[in-house]
């Protein structure tokens, strides 16, 4: 089954695209949620005129992302964390700590736009933070975390 996504929803798309899916999925997830809504000919037609429309907003967004993109690859953060004697973190960290360390140094970014290769950060050390300011352009920005 065809639908239009209303949303972004990771591991299927991206706001606005066309994409296939399972029946039940759409039928008894999607739709009903307000994620997605069916892909028939008129709504095809409607979507076309909109991506149209929106095509140099997108642009320019795109564009400022880049430039963020760009800046952002000089940044590196460091974190402090409660740690034992060997090293071990006190809980995790996570990315509601790089998020506030980037708003320390002036850059505004999303928590929900930051992941990690890790699954669970739970040493000091060196890793590296995914972040996705557009759907197209991504920036690895190192952090450390050190004993506090």
């Amino acid at each position: 089954m065809e639908i239009i996504l209303k949303q972004d929803i990771p591991n299927l798309g991206y706001k606005d695209e066309i994409v296939k899916v399972k029946n039940g999925y759409a039928l008894n997830y999607l739709i009903p949620k307000g994620m997605a809504i069916n892909a028939t000919a008129s709504a095809k037609k409607s979507h076309a005129e909109t991506i149209k429309q929106r095509a140099h907003k997108e642009a320019k967004l795109k564009e400022q992302a880049a430039e963020l993109a760009e800046k952002l690859k000089a940044v590196s953060l460091t974190i402090g964390a409660k740690t034992s004697s060997k090293g071990k973190i006190f809980g995790s960290v996570n990315t509601i700590q790089v998020a506030e360390a980037l708003a320390e140094k002036g850059y505004e970014i999303d928590r929900k736009n930051i992941s990690f290769h890790e699954d669970i950060i739970k040493e000091v050390g060196k890793y590296t933070a995914k972040i996705r300011l557009h759907r197209e352009v991504v920036v690895e920005i190192p952090f450390e975390i050190v004993s506090e």
